[in-house]
């Protein structure tokens, strides 16, 4: 599911390679196996230099360092109090079946802020200097504002659906 939103899935493990290369060979992803916590956080690093934006999903005391370095970074109900407060993001589950449908959401709340500000900003600069200098009743102004209110929020009702 990743993989079709144009991301691709990097597990970085400290377990042995026989036990990453089944599991990524079962996902049809890459792997790094025996990562230390120095070195995913180096790999994090990398791709970040490289322009790339990042989610880490971690679960164990090893992984804060590489969540607090990351873009984006997740954590599974039932890690650490320590991890959790450096994820930006809290599974519920130890279920990964959510990751996808939250880059979802995020990709389209985005889509509708930025359409919010492009209207917002347009409208300021048009009505406000309209209404400075005196081309437009007070109650007018008033009104459009609130018009313009309402259409962004309806606009933003958007994302719930």
């Amino acid at each position: 599911d990743l993989a079709e939103l144009g991301i691709k899935p990097m597990m970085l493990s400290g377990d042995a390679p026989a036990r990453c290369e089944e599991l990524a060979t079962k996902l049809g992803i890459n792997y790094l196996a025996r990562q230390t916590p120095e070195s995913k956080l180096a790999f994090l690093e990398a791709q970040l230099r490289d322009g790339h934006r990042t989610l880490m999903l971690g679960d164990g005391i090893n992984d804060v360092p590489v969540l607090a370095a990351a873009t984006v970074s997740a954590a599974v109900v039932e890690a650490s109090d320590l991890v959790k407060s450096k994820a930006d993001v809290l599974l519920l589950s130890r279920r990964l079946n959510p990751l996808p449908e939250l880059i979802r959401v995020a990709r389209k709340t985005q889509h509708i802020t930025r359409q919010n500000l492009t209207w917002a900003l347009a409208y300021n600069l048009i009505a406000i200097p309209i209404a400075a200098m005196g081309w437009m009743p007070p109650w007018l102004a008033a009104l459009g504002m609130a018009s313009s209110s309402t259409l962004v929020m309806f606009n933003a009702t958007r994302i719930l659906r």
